[in-house]
């Protein structure tokens, strides 16, 4: 998911979560003393630490958050992990000991650093948006009495930073305010730099909500909705409050959250290295003699793909093809552009461990929807209307997925794989955890033994 929150605002949480861990291992260093043991007592108190704020939802600060929420969360998140450091104490009694007094002065040491930094940074942002920096460009969709509530709150509290530009409607008035009719909307959203859109759900067709989700997904675009009444709410939508205002949005992936995205980006790496080390390190020259022997230049084949934010990376495989094939087009069951060694390392999918290289770049991800050819990627668009297609680059890609382990994998012969596909891959993203990804990992490596109907 990309970190883009109003400029640079979303950089705050990880830097923040950084910050923390620094804190917390220089204080545990400092107070409670270097000790035999010590790298496994920093290793439980940092998992416990990245833990207990992904439950108790730490970092979850927002421009409308008010102060005493960020103290509030405080409180709970470190009597939370106070839960777990002394858990730790009662399990390894035996091997470490420290006085009650000293644990609790290194407890609140960090509770009043870290809500310190908090506080700081919480309050330096409010003062810096209140000066005109890390502004949202706003719209509203509808003119009713609650778009004007939602309006007062945009324009009479600049400390939250969003920049309100005006309202789109379809009701015949002259004000500086109005931006045009609701089919205008898109095109003035795509051309202005648009952060979020709000929209009055009783003002929209069903068509006109349709093209307009539709094109905030496409375009990685923030869509709330203003409800008329409470009966609006449901457990399709998340509830958030200005000035005690509600907006509901839909419920957001996990990887929304700072916490998890570090979290998977951590075992990225992790699992990467595992990979590269212990099995790359030795394949890698063994294939460059097997593949050499049947065609000539690189033993890679680099390609490129859309990832994240539908942006290009150059993708690396193990090269499958002869020697000037065209390597346009999808490979099918019987095709005469791969060689002998190439349709084994195909058929084990040993051509995609060069991938762990993207990942560990940062280009791709080890679970993720897989990335498609940029010559079908408009083409498969079309083939799903009535899927967002282009949601699944709101994460990066993946060397393997929910989609591929379900038998979407390998070439698309009918609008029901992509339509399959796709619906698999939104699936994950709605439904991550760090446990799903681990389950996809096992079964892919369970169809590699067992073998792949589309493994070609």
């Amino acid at each position: 998911m990309s970190l883009k929150r109003g400029r640079y605002s979303g950089y705050i949480r990880p830097i923040s979560y950084v910050i923390d861990l620094i804190l917390l291992i220089s204080l545990c260093s400092f107070i409670l003393g270097l000790f035999e043991g010590i790298i496994l007592f920093l290793t439980y108190l940092v998992l416990g630490w990245i833990l207990s704020t992904a439950i108790i939802g730490y970092y979850e600060i927002y421009r409308f958050t008010k102060s005493i929420k960020v103290v509030t969360l405080a409180l709970k998140q470190f009597l939370f992990f106070g839960l777990i450091l002394f858990a730790f104490f009662g399990i390894f009694s035996q091997i470490y000991q420290f006085p009650t007094k000293l644990t609790l002065t290194f407890l609140s040491c960090f509770f009043i650093a870290s809500l310190s930094m908090k506080l700081g940074i919480y309050y330096a942002l409010k003062h810096y948006r209140l000066k005109g920096g890390s502004r949202r460009n706003t719209v509203i969709i509808g003119n009713n009495k609650s778009t004007k509530a939602l309006e007062a709150v945009f324009t009479q509290n600049p400390i939250y930073g969003y920049r309100y530009l005006g309202f789109f409607t379809n009701e015949e008035i002259q004000v500086k305010d109005k931006l045009g009719n609701i089919t205008d909307a898109i095109e003035y959203i795509a051309k202005n730099n648009i952060d979020d859109i709000y929209c009055s759900i009783s003002e929209l067709s069903g068509t006109e909500l349709k093209e307009l989700t539709k094109f905030a997904n496409s375009n990685f675009k923030t869509l709330k909705f203003i409800p008329d009444s409470t009966e609006v709410i449901s457990s399709g939508f998340e509830v958030d409050y200005y000035d005690h205002f509600p907006v509901l949005k839909l419920n957001e992936s996990e990887l929304t959250k700072p916490t998890n995205r570090i979290i998977k980006r951590v075992f990225d790496v992790c699992f990467s290295l595992f990979v590269i080390i212990l099995i790359l390190s030795w394949l890698t020259p063994i294939l460059f003699i097997l593949i050499k022997l049947e065609s000539k230049g690189s033993i890679f084949y680099v390609h490129e793909r859309n990832g994240l934010d539908y942006k290009k990376f150059l993708c690396y495989k193990f090269k499958s093809f002869k020697t000037n094939a065209n390597d346009d087009e999808h490979v099918s069951k019987e095709d005469n552009r791969i060689t002998k060694i190439g349709r084994f390392i195909r058929k084990t999918s040993i051509d995609e461990l060069p991938q762990f290289y993207n990942v560990l770049k940062g280009d791709m991800s080890v679970v993720g929807p897989r990335p498609h050819m940029l010559a079908y990627n408009k083409s498969y668009a079309k083939q799903v209307d009535e899927i967002q297609f282009l949601a699944r680059h709101t994460i990066k890609p993946g060397i393997t997925g929910l989609a591929q382990i379900r038998g979407y994998r390998g070439e698309i012969k009918s609008d029901t794989d992509i339509i399959g596909r796709i619906k698999h891959d939104v699936f994950y993203i709605k439904n991550w955890s760090l446990f799903l990804d681990i389950k996809i990992i096992f079964q892919t490596a369970v169809n590699l033994i067992t073998g792949e109907e589309k493994a070609y």
